[in-house]
């Protein structure tokens, strides 16, 4: 994989500055990553915006899921991914469409032509391939 993530530095500056957080391909189940992960963002203070195409229009977490990424129209300050590597071409591009400022996939999630994509669009504010749980616990 030739994409780099951005400095610690940086990735705590998206973390601090960071309010509402789109997460893709959240769960509804309790023993999921993924509802862990939102539930713990939650308690850090962060708006959470559940998007999965498969529960579109019920609730997750207390808040309504959205089935795509476009559908949300509040200002989105990271995309947090829990979806397969070979989706993230698709959400990249997906993002694009949106205001949203960081895309994060999660740790063990990466793809290089997703990163091509972005860049390709002047986004850089890419990370991929790191827990963003970990990632707040160090800024504990």
């Amino acid at each position: 994989m030739s994409f780099q993530n951005p400095s610690e530095e940086t990735i705590q500056a998206y973390l601090k500055e960071a309010k509402n957080i789109a997460v893709i391909g959240l769960s509804n189940k309790e023993d999921r990553t993924s509802y862990q992960i939102a539930q713990l963002l939650q308690e850090h203070g962060y708006r959470i915006f559940p998007v999965n195409p498969v529960l579109a229009g019920q609730t997750i977490l207390g808040e309504p899921v959205y089935e795509q990424l476009q559908d949300i129209t509040e200002t989105i300050d990271i995309v947090d991914i829990f979806r397969r590597s070979e989706f993230l071409p698709d959400i990249a591009k997906a993002f694009l469409e949106t205001n949203a400022k960081v895309y994060w996939a999660q740790l063990g999630i990466e793809n290089d032509e997703a990163a091509e994509i972005l860049q390709a669009a002047g986004r850089t504010d890419i990370v991929m391939n790191r827990c963003i749980k970990i990632e707040l616990a160090k800024m504990a």
